[in-house]
């Protein structure tokens, strides 16, 4: 950590630089991704098996003029000097944004997220380099393959496997999403974390993290509100304002009246056992019980699990 708030200083403050800049602060620290704050800029350190010609593409995306007002921009890429070659794990540098208050749900921007999310899926992808796919089912499937290696043996993990295996082959990153809805601008992993004020303290909101972005389904980008809202999590009024103003906004992903489940229902479920075996494999860790939450998204599986397999077939058409 001590490294990686050096370098986010550094980039902001010369050396020699005086600066009243609080110490380095530690925002997560995860295998997939280290993220320290220096003062106005955030440093983050990518997971070490990260394909960084991809990276290389996402940033790109993040700093086209297309997608002013949708994505937060960086301030360098993979390229800076001293950090490309130099470190087992790519390192690129942004500008803070203040996030989502997990203290005040009342005041969660789904609105707000829901019309980034369409003005992205409605974005042509810029020019070259040309994006990789959204990462979004590799990312489930990592899920699932954690949990069985925190669980190994355990029952607990077989309503989510079940449930896994009912899913089809696109949505478990094995396969191309059906070709209609494969050629979408994508985030990959939207979630209330992956929103940000800026500039800090009250500007727009926009996304951050394009670590998973590229090519896709866009429905997979509502999957996660949606999954919460089909196991309780998610209070209808919240789902609600979210789907209306997606819809609102012209997003892609579900028609624009009518029943959207069609649409969602794969990526929903698939976005169900992501959440459950992520749930699993950190209680595994903790050893302690699922929270009331994530006994949610389980029990969610288990219903999953007991869907025909034509059902799936449909869903993924």
């Amino acid at each position: 950590m001590h490294d990686l708030g050096t370098l986010a200083h550094r980039l902001h403050h010369p050396p020699g630089t005086p600066c009243a800049c609080p110490p380095p602060q530690l925002l997560a620290d995860r295998p997939d991704g280290t993220v320290v704050r220096s003062g106005p800029v955030v440093a983050k350190a990518h997971a070490a098996d990260s394909d960084r010609e991809a990276l290389a593409a996402r940033l790109a995306l993040a700093s086209a003029p297309e997608l002013t007002g949708i994505l937060l921009p960086p301030l360098s890429t993979p390229d800076t000097p001293g950090t490309e070659g130099t470190a087992p794990r790519p390192i690129t540098f942004w500008p803070y944004g203040v996030p989502v208050d997990p203290r005040d749900p009342d005041a969660a921007p789904w609105a707000e997220a829901a019309v980034l999310l369409a003005r992205l899926h409605r974005t042509v992808p810029p020019p070259p380099p040309p994006l990789p796919p959204m990462r979004g089912p590799v990312k489930a499937a990592r899920a699932v393959a954690r949990m069985i290696a925190a669980l190994p043996g355990d029952g607990a993990v077989l309503p989510v496997q079940a449930a896994w295996r009912a899913l089809p082959a696109w949505a478990r990153g094995e396969a191309a999403p059906p070709a209609p809805r494969s050629g979408f601008l994508c985030h990959g992993d939207l979630h209330l974390g992956q929103l940000v004020r800026h500039p800090a303290p009250d500007g727009p909101w926009l996304l951050i993290d394009v670590d998973d972005a590229g090519r896709g389904d866009p429905a997979w980008d509502l999957a996660r509100p949606a999954a919460w809202y089909a196991a309780g999590v998610l209070a209808p009024q919240d789902w609600l304002l979210f789907l209306d103003a997606y819809r609102s906004a012209g997003g892609p992903a579900v028609p624009a009246e009518g029943d959207p489940w069609p649409q969602l229902d794969v990526p929903a479920r698939a976005l169900t056992v992501q959440t459950a075996a992520v749930a699993l494999a950190k209680c595994a860790a903790e050893g302690r019980v699922p929270d009331e939450m994530e006994q949610l998204m389980i029990d969610s599986c288990a219903r999953i699990a007991t869907f025909p397999p034509e059902l799936a077939a449909e869903s993924a058409s």
